[in-house]
């Protein structure tokens, strides 16, 4: 029982701990989700001291942003909402929310949280003062937006909605052109099925987690009809809505495919020499059913590409349609993969799967192929922007990833070719040959049987007829057990069979790595809001007319989580005493809570120094001196001293003239 259960069982354990090993790695990579939408501009700046309260906060954002009612709010130093909560866009990418009047000195908190144009949330916080800086009770969290324990499981349902269409398109895909004998073959109808079990209830979780998700990222707000309205009136609700009236139509489509276009051939052949239309009829369903599932098929893909990245940033006239045929090349691609790898393992012993089918899908991949990497070279410029982002960015990292897996799965296939070359054409041929070699192995164990059966029938009664069924169902399974053996041991499709399974391994963890860059800021977006970013930096730091000065000084601990920057705002920069700001924050620009921050001012030319001073902290990234004596005008050099944690520590320093 051992032998003939193992060969069914491994290959779905080892599809099973890639699936976990991916699953794994894309949770790694996606949670929390990257802003894809940056934060360029705000008025007022990060962490500058105006004179009289503004009458409005406004934030310039890299693209589009879809607001709600608490998108925007700015709180004052004892944690009061001071905005009016009607946050209206401005012009562009600019958007403004209303201060109430009157209010006090001190420092202001702004929270914001939208969703960029391509569905990802978008979240952060900075500070300002109003006639002088002073300590805040309020404290930024962390969490950024789409993170936590609903955005683990949002991150899931997208992995199976893309795995559920990859399953359903490319399994359907392979049956109409590469094996039409297998719409018969339950084992390759399941995995259709299942692709749409795991689409439709995939795409059921996403609008129900979608309110949480890009909200408060409570589990208990996932059953908030409030918020499904809500989520209903934005883009992405309705890509979702009509994903699942689409996926009500594939269902159509599959109930024909494995209904009445599964007919067995002896039927139809039947059938034809009475009826000659009868042929025509079949090539007419199954023009048919080539159309009516290339349309759904499309309309599924077109549900991602209006609503992601393709449907924002640079020529998105362009970029849908590209993105529908790189997902639908995907689909045809790895699900006829995965629905080869079925064929060829749970295909009936007696009727397996042809050489001219996989040979018919070898030629199909390749065309895949093909589209993906004209597709893929168009996307990776559009979202990249520069030969510089593909290392310097989280999204060309994981891109090259992505094309590292692409190479690997495609030298398999290579290996797959020269496998599918040597099967048997037809297959009556290969039936043939499972015959041949049955021969000797029957002859040797019909003698045996017939040796076996009158003890059998003997010790069983003689004429028992409940110990003769049992018999014949023995005698059933050994039969089918030894057909099972003959194939395992045909060295062709075992060869293949690895292959294929290799290759379906290294698409599962491809599907990963697939679903976290949907995830991840492009790279184009992301060196833009650098550069917004620097140019903003290199503004600030020019000395106003009371001789202001701002300097920004990259860090990197060495620890997890240890990269960041401290701007350091001297005012009036001048001999004496001065009002000193740090501001630390991360790589993307939100507030860096460090447990410690010094600053030491070193006079190199006069041998003064170092001056040590030990600024306070006033709120979440934000630390201010507001005594800090220089003793004489020259070139200073400010080391700025940043621990983010117990071990990690670094000191930093940048020249600037004083006085």
């Amino acid at each position: 029982m051992t032998q003939t259960i193992a060969p069914r069982v491994r290959p779905l354990v080892l599809l099973f701990l890639a699936f976990a090993a991916a699953l794994l790695a894309g949770l790694a990579g996606a949670a929390p989700a990257s802003a894809h939408a940056a934060l360029t501009g705000s008025a007022p700046q990060q962490g500058v001291v105006v004179d009289k309260a503004p009458a409005q906060v406004t934030l310039t954002f890299s693209e589009k942003v879809a607001l709600s009612d608490g998108s925007f709010r700015v709180l004052d130093p004892k944690g009061k909402r001071v905005d009016t909560g009607k946050a209206t866009e401005l012009s562009g990418t600019t958007y403004g929310v209303p201060l109430h009047a009157g209010l006090p000195d001190g420092t202001f908190t702004v929270a914001y949280q939208v969703v960029s144009a391509d569905s990802h949330p978008v979240s952060g916080a900075f500070t300002f003062s109003i006639g002088a800086p002073s300590v805040t009770s309020v404290s930024v969290s962390e969490e950024t937006a789409g993170g936590g324990v609903v955005g683990a499981l949002y991150g899931i349902g997208r992995y199976v909605s893309y795995a559920g269409f990859i399953v359903m398109v490319g399994g359907a895909a392979f049956v109409l052109a590469c094996w039409q004998r297998g719409s018969g073959v339950r084992a390759l109808q399941r995995l259709v099925v299942s692709g749409w079990l795991a689409m439709t209830a995939a795409t059921l979780a996403l609008l129900l987690m979608r309110g949480s998700y890009t909200g408060s990222g409570t589990f208990g707000d996932i059953f908030d009809l409030g918020l499904l309205g809500n989520v209903l009136q934005t883009k992405t609700g309705a890509a979702l809505v009509s994903r699942l009236l689409l996926l009500a139509a594939g269902a159509l489509f599959i109930a024909v495919l494995f209904g009445a276009y599964a007919r067995p051939e002896d039927d139809d052949a039947a059938e034809t020499e009475d009826d000659p239309d009868d042929g025509s009829a079949r090539r007419d369903l199954t023009f048919g059913l080539a159309i009516g599932g290339g349309v759904v098929a499309v309309g599924l893909a077109a549900t991602w590409a209006l609503a992601e990245h393709a449907s924002t940033g640079l020529q998105p006239e362009i970029a849908m349609p590209v993105d529908i045929v790189h997902l639908i090349a995907v689909a045809v691609w790895l699900g006829g993969l995965a629905a080869l790898l079925v064929a060829l393992f749970r295909a009936p012993v007696d009727a397996p799967i042809e050489g001219s089918a996989v040979r018919r899908f070898s030629r199909v991949a390749f065309g895949s192929v093909l589209a993906l990497v004209a597709t893929g070279v168009y996307q990776s410029w559009r979202q990249l922007g520069s030969w510089s982002a593909l290392t310097d960015t989280s999204y060309g990292r994981w891109l090259l990833v992505k094309i590292g897996l692409v190479v690997v799965l495609v030298g398999i296939a290579y290996v797959s070719r020269r496998w599918t070359a040597q099967l048997p054409e037809t297959a009556a041929e290969a039936t043939e040959a499972a015959d041949s070699a049955e021969g000797t192995e029957a002859s040797e164990d019909q003698a045996a049987d017939s040796e076996k059966e009158p003890v059998a029938v003997v010790a069983a009664g003689g004429s028992d007829p409940e110990r003769a069924a049992q018999l014949a169902r023995q005698r059933a399974a050994v039969g089918t057990a030894r057909l099972k053996r003959l194939r395992a041991g045909d060295p062709l499709r075992s060869g293949l069979r690895r292959s294929v399974l290799a290759e379906t391994g290294i698409a599962v963890v491809l599907l990963a790595v697939t679903t976290v860059l949907t995830s991840t800021e492009p790279g184009r977006t992301e060196e833009e809001a650098k550069a917004a970013a620097s140019a903003a930096s290199s503004s600030a730091a020019t000395p106003d007319a009371t001789g202001a000065l701002t300097l920004d000084i990259p860090f990197d601990t060495g620890g997890q989580d240890g990269k960041g920057l401290a701007r350091v705002d001297i005012n009036p920069a001048r001999v004496g005493g001065n009002v000193m700001h740090v501001y630390v924050e991360r790589p993307n620009g939100r507030a860096f809570d460090v447990p410690e921050v010094k600053v030491a001012f070193t006079l190199t030319a006069k041998n003064i120094g170092p001056l040590p001073v030990n600024p306070d902290r006033v709120a979440t990234g934000h630390w201010t001196a507001n005594e800090v004596q220089i003793p004489m005008a020259g070139v200073w050099k400010i080391a700025v001293t940043v621990r983010t944690s117990d071990i990690d520590q670094v000191t930093v320093d940048k020249n600037a003239q004083i006085g």
